[in-house]
């Protein structure tokens, strides 16, 4: 027996395996989040220099997912291979770099061990199979993405639009969703969120959300059909309005402080992919209509 057999026939040796993987890939995630919007500023600056008819920069050392290797910003000390391992590392350092001793934030192995988490429970949920694979992408893209809209208010179409077409051709197979009901959950989760935008702008003059969110909602229509997106739509904004109003009084912050709303758009879809059925199915025995 090779090892795919065995983990297709061993349930909880599959789950456990891509724990591992998915605390592995946080591990990059973390990098992901930290260095992709400042390569997109770098490249939305060297653009400006280009239309402006600037001198170029002074080429720097390169920048990018991979180079230069990570390490302590606050002593530069250069992290070492058993010093990167997810979650342990920072349990043995006690949460400190072992150069300068400064503290290290604690969003790393929390980004790691969600992702892990997160990961067992897709491999849990689906099984062995494409099913898993694909969500595995969906779940680890949608976490670094929903990050990097909490720390800069941006939905990267680096991120956003190669998962928007992967949904679309997963679906080609049928993975979540029939091919029509992925394309028409593309299209009508843009067009939801924009004449949403456009009715609040005409209204009051400004502007409610992003267009990335409406890309988001594309994307998440485009993996699980038109019929999750009632579910997401109705789950993100309850679930944003509670915790919009928690933050908002945590921080001692404005109402017209803007939050976010991409966080909330991709967990509402991710339980939609995962559980919408159920959830609409209780809802409809609970309202006395089946």
């Amino acid at each position: 027996m090779d090892v795919t057999q065995f983990l297709a026939g061993n349930l909880p040796a599959f789950v456990f395996c891509v724990l591992i993987l998915g605390l592995l890939i946080g591990s990059f995630l973390n990098v992901v989040i930290h260095r992709l919007p400042k390569m997109m500023q770098r490249d939305w600056q060297a653009q400006a220099r280009e239309i402006l008819e600037l001198p170029e920069e002074p080429k720097g050392e390169t920048y990018n997912l991979v180079l230069p290797h990570s390490c302590c910003p606050h002593c530069q000390h250069e992290i070492r291979a058993w010093e990167n391992v997810p979650v342990i590392s920072y349990l043995l350092l006690r949460g400190r770099c072992s150069g300068c001793k400064a503290r290290i934030s604690k969003r790393y192995p929390l980004v790691e061990l969600s992702c892990g988490l997160l990961s067992a429970y897709v491999a849990y949920h689906f099984g062995f199979g494409w099913q898993t694979g694909a969500a595995l992408l969906l779940t680890w893209g949608l976490l670094a993405m929903s990050l990097i809209d909490v720390d800069h208010q941006l939905l990267p179409d680096a991120l956003v639009l190669p998962l928007l077409w992967l949904g679309l051709i997963v679906n080609h197979f049928g993975l979540f969703a029939t091919p029509a009901d992925a394309l028409w959950g593309a299209v009508a989760g843009y067009l939801s969120l924009w004449s949403v935008y456009w009715l609040f702008k005409l209204l009051t003059g400004k502007e409610g959300m992003g267009y990335g969110d409406f890309k988001l909602l594309a994307l998440l229509g485009a993996w699980g059909g038109w019929q999750v997106l009632p579910l997401t739509i109705l789950l993100s904004s309850l679930v944003g309005a509670v915790l919009g109003v928690i933050m908002l009084r945590l921080r001692n912050a404005e109402t017209s402080t803007p939050i976010p709303f991409g966080p909330y758009l991709a967990i509402a879809g991710w339980i939609a992919l995962l559980w919408g059925d159920q959830i609409t199915g209780t809802y409809l025995q609970f309202a006395g209509f089946k």
